[in-house]
């Protein structure tokens, strides 16, 4: 029996047609209004929510609620559903191994049954989670990503340096195969700095003419840091025109001025979802893809909605994903926001404010609720800061919770007591609670941060339960 192969289990031409990018993106979304949109994404949940049924993962968190198919009509009931997350998921994974019954692979027959793409999650909160997709749902997830790079003005004449690491996780293929497929820009695959030490990196991005740089904030900046050390001039040797990352409470513009003052972009996205928001040309939040996601900010204890403006945990439901693995009100324990206002560009996406930290890694001192994540651009506001920390997390005898950011200071600059308490008056201005910081010469703490290794760097070590 003959079986489907990558591109035969699904339309190419109907996809591109159904999530435009480039010119026809801005063409059909701009000026569109609210029930228009809630129209489309509809439309799409319908086909999610009839999807969601048959598969085993979904019938037992429903049922456990008393949810009944004909109880969901459309997306008007989407807050019916409880939310899932990543311990569900693996709780999943333990019930039926290796790959957990959320997939929906047995509910094909052979003829029917499409590829299976197999990648896992970096495990920065645990152990790997198994990441499924089939074709359809691979290739819109290529499509939003290059829909964002043209957003964000990569394309045709770019050289794109990626620093996203590959092996098993799903990063660096992802970002591969949106622009190869949707942007028409040269791709060198760096990956992180244990795939391609960081000064060859630089090396290869001078002799290359990279124009653009994408990957995580964190280890971006540091490529900036050993060209200059190598004598290579970001803006000048390396004609960088703009770099699209993950840019959580990194600061853009001291990431902007590491390389020549270029422009710089954000986006959004997780392993389970793709991506999901992304900055626009006008600098002023990220456009949620609202043709293929539906997002809402929930309450970090309760998931219920909070108002626009406010801080919660961004849940998602992947619009498109009605083939292998339906994401259903996935928590991804992100911290977001709505952002207010209108668009300066006419586009009727909503907006999110990014990436805020995450409410599982977040440390509560008297009261206040501290993201490691976010300390970062106050740390910035000191010229001794050498641009890596990282948070310890300790509980004393008498409960109390207290948290101790070790700082990296450049050289030159003295480690004394003075210093110490100029960056604990910069946390507790900012914080509103003390915090003891403790100074480390460049690249002591690497092997904590895993800032070569990783893609997400470690911020926080939390002890309070050895």
């Amino acid at each position: 029996m003959s079986q489907l192969l990558y591109f035969d289990s699904f339309d190419w031409h109907s996809l591109k047609q159904a999530y435009p990018l480039g010119e026809d993106f801005m063409a059909r979304y701009r000026g569109i209004s609210r029930d228009h949109l809630f129209a489309i994404q509809d439309a799409q949940f319908k086909r999610c929510i009839a999807r969601g049924w048959e598969i085993p993962f979904y019938q037992r968190l429903w049922g456990a609620k008393g949810i009944q198919a004909g109880d969901i009509r459309g997306l008007e009931d989407i807050a019916k559903l409880p939310t899932f997350s990543k311990t569900e998921l693996m709780e999943s994974v333990e019930l039926v191994p290796p790959l957990g019954d959320y997939h929906g692979l047995d509910s094909y027959d052979d003829a029917t049954r499409p590829p299976m793409i197999l990648h896992t999650t970096s495990g920065t909160t645990g152990r790997p989670q198994p990441l499924v997709f089939g074709p359809r749902g691979r290739e819109i997830q290529n499509l939003l990503l290059g829909r964002a790079y043209t957003f964000q003005g990569i394309g045709h004449g770019d050289t794109v340096h990626s620093v996203y690491g590959h092996g098993l996780i799903n990063g660096g293929h992802y970002v591969r195969e949106a622009v190869l497929h949707y942007t028409r820009a040269v791709f060198l695959s760096a990956g992180t700095g244990v795939e391609t030490r960081s000064l060859q990196q630089v090396q290869i991005m001078r002799d290359f003419g990279v124009t653009a740089v994408v990957g995580f904030a964190d280890y971006i900046k540091k490529l900036a840091e050993v060209a200059h050390q190598s004598g290579i001039v970001p803006g000048r040797d390396i004609p960088v025109k703009r770099i699209s990352g993950h840019l959580g409470r990194e600061s853009r513009e001291a990431l902007s001025a590491s390389w020549g003052d270029c422009e710089v972009f954000d986006w959004y996205g997780v392993g389970d979802t793709g991506l999901i928001a992304a900055e626009g040309p006008d600098h002023d939040g990220l456009y949620v893809m609202e043709d293929a996601q539906y997002v809402e900010i929930g309450d970090v204890d309760t998931d219920l909605p909070v108002a626009d403006g406010e801080n919660g945990n961004l849940i998602v439901t992947c619009l498109y994903k009605d083939d292998i693995y339906p994401c259903i009100r996935f928590n991804t324990k992100d911290v977001s926001a709505v952002k207010t206002g209108g668009s300066a560009i006419d586009l009727g996406f909503k907006r999110i404010e990014g990436f805020l930290g995450r409410s599982d890694n977040m440390i509560k001192l008297r009261g206040i609720n501290i993201y490691p994540q976010g300390l970062a651009p106050v740390l910035e506001q000191n010229n001794s800061y050498a641009g890596e920390f990282v948070c310890v997390a300790e509980r004393g005898a008498d409960g109390r919770d207290e948290l101790t950011v070790r700082v990296e200071v450049k050289a030159g600059f003295a480690a004394d007591a003075g210093l110490v308490s100029a960056f604990e008056e910069l946390l507790k201005q900012r914080f509103g609670v003390q915090m003891k910081v403790t100074l480390d010469k460049p690249g002591t703490l690497a092997p904590l941060t895993g800032i070569e290794t990783r893609q997400k760097p470690i911020r926080l070590i939390d002890n309070r339960f050895n």
